[in-house]
């Protein structure tokens, strides 16, 4: 892992940039999710659909708890407890009550929020170095296949972007599974 391009991504990212990253399965297009001019790029470098939302991605629980609503995570179950901290790390995002620190862009239309912690060590890293969690969604324009190189990246967005961190996949034959902590229900397995 190169620490000077992971210094420079989380820089590009806390300039309002939009980079892409390789995740645990496919490359991502990540931004700071509080930066809504950056978010409005993502969505219109994908054209993704405002109403859908991404996904936070954090290098710890820690970085993502401040995004959950308190007093939901206060009455959850040790069963449902349980099933964050052994889950996380790990390609599990889950779908929970948001605190009012999530900006609009992120949930889209929805009334809770994805997120998850990685177990990517290059993303652990970014996360660290950007200081908390970052957007995550797949490098693809919608209708195209999840890019799974950096010459996908390069042949979707040509120059669009701001930044590409070069890295490896995590060797995950499919995108994260996607679950509601509230109902159990699976959304993406």
């Amino acid at each position: 892992m190169d620490k000077q391009h992971i210094q420079q991504a989380a820089e590009t990212i806390r300039q309002g940039g939009v980079i892409a990253y390789p995740t645990e399965a496919v490359w991502g297009l990540g931004c700071d999710p509080h930066n809504t001019e950056a978010l409005e790029k993502l969505l219109t470098l994908k054209s993704r659909d405002p109403a859908k939302g991404v996904i936070l991605i954090a290098a710890s629980f820690e970085q993502v708890q401040p995004y959950m609503d308190s007093s939901f995570m206060e009455g959850l179950s040790h069963e449902k407890k349980l099933q964050l901290t052994h889950t996380w790390p790990g390609p599990n995002t889950w779908l929970v009550p948001p605190s009012d620190k999530v900006p609009a862009l992120i949930k889209g239309q929805h009334p809770l929020v994805a997120m998850r912690v990685t177990a990517h060590p290059l993303v652990q890293a970014l996360c660290e170095a950007f200081g908390g969690p970052i957007v995550s969604t797949s490098a693809n324009p919608a209708g195209e296949d999840p890019a799974l190189s950096e010459k996908n990246i390069h042949t979707y967005f040509d120059d669009r972007l701001d930044y590409v961190l070069s890295g490896e996949l995590g060797g995950l034959g499919q995108p994260s599974t996607i679950r509601n902590l509230l109902t159990g229900e699976t959304l993406r397995a």
